[in-house]
């Protein structure tokens, strides 16, 4: 009886991909344990956080693909309603307004944007499979600058640019024309090139995130304000070493030089006190989760299930990527965590959300038509 009861719980959960989640997870509770100053609240904290999302996780498994699809854009026009009330009454933390205060909790509504927008385009684009047009392009064009630009005004421009690289990646895997891959790169191109110059800058973003992408060029530029994030983060991951400084004897971390520790630049962390030995084991860590997310997206029965688990492949391997980036100072700080080991419980949830979709995927690849 307790092995049917326990073979049902576990059935639609993938092994290999849940194993290598957790081993990240604990690797990312010893280093919160020294980040925290050997704080046991957030230790606690971060546990609650992942036992709400493995139960999230385990409910999305078990929901087959045809009822995901079914709730793409319920879930979509729900997101969108709930990042225009941030934007009506939100709550302002640091200058930004990106929470809603629901009484019991507060929740960051961009962040469950980053599963709806890839969720409501593989949907969008399941209904025309057999006939994709450019005006479907268009219209999920639309259905991505919608949140995009909402989340840009609260401002959070790292967010944004994660909602629309996730839209991006489903029409990259629809078939969008490398002509037009082509054009967005040359635009893109040119837009970075804007916004390298101050004033051209400030006509589109807020002062500070121009003087972000200013001071990369040259931190030292201003070491006390916006290049001190960087050149903390630098400093720790050079500090470290080969084989890093030691669990609990990081000196830029305890001395309190590392700014947002637990959170954005955790890496600076890891990095000083495992050194680049560490660094390699944790990259191998999600590259095998990502490793594994691309065979489910090469095994999906639907174009639905290829899509929605390619954009949620290249969205991981993003998020990774920019976080290393932005620490390691060669990209600007956007505020990007790193997936299971930042502490926070709304980008948690959602990482879990995403690894639960992939297991959909998986389990029912059989029961669909190829």
């Amino acid at each position: 009886m307790i092995k049917r009861i326990l073979a049902r719980i576990a059935s639609p959960v993938d092994g290999w991909l849940l194993f290598f989640t957790l081993i990240i997870f604990s690797v990312s509770m010893v280093l919160l344990f020294s980040a925290s100053n050997q704080s046991t609240e957030k230790l606690v904290n971060k546990s609650t956080f992942l036992a709400i999302g493995l139960i999230a996780m385990w409910v999305v498994a078990n929901i087959s693909p045809q009822t995901l699809g079914r709730l793409a854009l319920p879930g979509y026009i729900l997101g969108m309603c709930l990042l225009i009330a941030v934007a009506g009454f939100g709550d302002i933390v640091n200058g930004a307004r990106r929470w809603l205060n629901l009484g019991i909790t507060r929740i960051q509504p961009s962040e469950l944007m980053k599963i709806a927008v890839p969720l409501v385009l593989a949907w969008f684009f399941s209904l025309y499979e057999a006939n994709i047009k450019a005006r479907h392009y268009f219209a999920a064009a639309i259905m991505i600058a919608m949140p995009a630009i909402l989340v840009l005004k609260q401002p959070d421009l790292g967010t944004a640019l994660l909602i629309s690289a996730a839209g991006f990646y489903i029409l990259f895997f629809a078939g969008l024309s490398w002509r037009i891959i082509g054009l967005l790169a040359l635009i893109g191109a040119i837009g970075i090139y804007i916004v390298m110059d101050w004033d051209r800058c400030t006509q589109l973003f807020h002062d500070f995130q121009c003087r972000r992408i200013e001071v990369l060029k040259n931190p030292m530029d201003d070491p006390l304000g916006a290049g001190y994030h960087t050149i903390q983060g630098t400093i720790a991951i050079g500090s470290g070493g080969v084989f890093g400084k030691g669990w609990l004897k990081g000196t830029q971390t305890h001395l309190d030089f590392i700014p947002e520790r637990t959170t954005d630049f955790i890496f600076a962390v890891y990095s000083e006190e495992f050194g680049l030995m560490g660094n390699l084991v944790l990259l191998i860590l999600y590259l095998l989760v990502i490793g594994r997310a691309f065979i489910i997206t090469s095994s999906a029965s639907t174009l639905f299930g290829r899509l929605l688990a390619g954009s949620i492949t290249l969205t991981l391997s993003t998020y990774v990527f920019v976080n290393m980036g932005m620490v390691s100072g060669i990209l600007p700080i956007v505020g990007v965590p790193l997936p299971l080991m930042s502490y926070g419980g709304t980008s948690m949830l959602s990482i879990m959300i995403c690894i639960g979709l992939l297991m959909s995927i998986q389990r029912h690849r059989k029961l669909m038509k190829s």
